[in-house]
């Protein structure tokens, strides 16, 4: 008991990490494709934006340093034409832009504000003769701030005008916008993990009582357990349908012990006529010729009624597990072949009375088995009888299901009988003289269900009796493939 015990529970504990397993792997899953297209989406953002700014101050500065050059070209202009001080003269100035004017020695005419430095080729194009001429350095260090210059000579040996713009500001924008973009990511990412792990937990707890009912039903083997599972979805309808199967179990489980103990209780009684009646062979010498062959007669009886008892069992459990695969039957067909065979049997008139479409799907030898026990039983009943037996055999004029019924002129079934002919080894009390065990009817109580229609006995009008069952007419019907 303590290796069962011990294997159980590692079986239980592995199912347990597999669950466990199951649920971290959907809440990493969703958290990695939310970091990754969180990643990148706020890098091609960043690069987009990024490159937009870059792009569009260099346009403008580019626009400022042709818009000056177009205008020393056109006419002849002086560094005081560029003062600060001088109002009207002055250059447009866009934002984050400095101006610096420089004489022809190359000297600061006019310092910007910050200063800017003059290099040599500065002041070579201070000097330059003609108008327009540039030169341009990027990454220029002021004080602490980073400029982009460009120096445009006035001609004649005049002097030049810087033009700078300040850079670094829109890099430290762009920094300070990476650095946003990196803790939205940061908290999108962070977000989705917690938001896949609390919907995988949300996902997986019907998953865990299904998992809790199934530990249960092995751990316990108590089939009728019941599987509080909701929802419309794949995991609730694998809920519905387990919750179906463990019933189906139960019933199947409970049919096979009332089975068992029906059969146990039918068989004790030819089982001891017959150990009797062995037990009288030791001294068949001993016994008058009549004796022994009466005592000779009752064992070949015996053996045949335990015979026909063992072979119905046989039919009754086959007919509950059939592997036959439904398909479209003409029940009017399969009544000719079992009245054909039962006037071979019996010598015994039979008739078949058709009428309706009396096709359905269902199983062949299920239902020819029924209809054989039918006529067995009504030639069984009615063994004298001089009138026929009749098969009726009656199709819906719409959709419905497909009556059979077997008439007989035999002594009749009385009103208390009538609702437990059907019953597993039950026999009325003027039956049970005859040959039989009871459980024929019961097999076309078990094939008609199977079928999804219904066993009925009657009483017939000016004697004997009416017994049949009713097939369900629909196509596919759901219960053969439950059998």
């Amino acid at each position: 008991m303590a290796r069962t015990g011990g294997r159980l529970g590692g079986l239980l504990s592995r199912r347990r990490a597999k669950l466990v397993s199951l649920r971290t792997t959907f809440a990493v899953s969703f958290a990695t494709v939310t970091a990754v297209v969180t990643v990148l989406v706020g890098v091609l953002s960043y690069s987009a934006a990024a490159r937009l700014v870059r792009v569009d101050q260099e346009s403008v500065f580019d626009e400022v340093v042709q818009d000056l050059r177009d205008e020393v070209r056109a006419r002849a202009m002086r560094p005081g034409d560029f003062s600060s001080s001088a109002p009207g003269h002055d250059i447009v100035r866009p934002a984050r832009t400095d101006v610096q004017v420089l004489g022809p020695d190359g000297a600061v005419v006019d310092p910007g504000a910050p200063g800017l430095p003059v290099r040599a080729a500065d002041r070579d194009i201070a000097a330059a003769a003609t108008a327009g001429t540039l030169t341009e350095h990027g990454d220029v260090d002021v004080g602490h701030d980073a400029y982009r210059v460009a120096t445009v000579a006035l001609g004649g040996g005049r002097g030049a005008v810087q033009i700078a713009q300040e850079f670094s500001g829109t890099e430290d924008l762009l920094r300070a916008l990476q650095q946003r973009t990196l803790i939205l990511m940061i908290a999108v990412v962070t977000a989705a993990g917690l938001f896949g792990w609390w919907l995988a937990r949300r996902i997986t707890h019907r998953l865990v009582i299904l998992t809790t009912a199934a530990e249960d039903v092995a751990r316990t083997r108590r089939l009728g357990v019941q599987v509080p599972v909701t929802g419309h979805d794949e995991v609730g309808r694998l809920g519905r349908a387990f919750d179906r199967m463990l019933g189906r179990l139960a019933q199947s489980e409970e049919d096979q012990r009332r089975l068992v103990q029906d059969a146990g209780h039918e068989l004790r009684t030819p089982l001891t006529s017959l150990r009797t009646n062995i037990s009288l062979l030791r001294r068949i010498d001993e016994l008058p010729p009549a004796a022994r062959e009466e005592l000779v007669a009752d064992l070949g009886q015996e053996a045949r009624e335990l015979t026909d008892l063992v072979n119905e069992l046989v039919e009754l459990a086959a007919g509950q597990s059939d592997t036959e695969p439904p398909r479209r039957v003409d029940l009017a067909d399969l009544a000719e072949d079992v009245a054909g065979l039962a006037r071979r049997r019996t010598g015994r008139t039979i008739l078949v009375r058709v009428s309706g479409d009396t096709t359905t799907d269902g199983r062949p030898a299920m239902l020819q088995r029924a209809l054989s026990n039918l006529v067995e039983n009504a030639t069984k009943f009615d063994r004298g009888g001089a009138g026929p037996i009749e098969i009726a055999v009656t199709g819906p004029a719409g959709p419905g299901p497909v009556r059979v019924e077997v008439l007989d002129r035999g002594p009749g079934i009385s009103e208390s009988d009538l609702t437990r002919v059907f019953d597993r080894f039950y026999r009325a009390a003027d039956a049970r003289s005859l040959p039989g065990s009871g459980l024929g009817l019961s097999i076309v109580r078990e094939v008609a269900l199977a079928h999804g229609g219904a066993p009925f006995a009657a009483r017939r009008e000016g004697g004997g009796s009416t017994i049949g069952f009713t097939v369900g007419g629909g196509p596919a019907d759901h219960r053969l493939d439950e059998v």
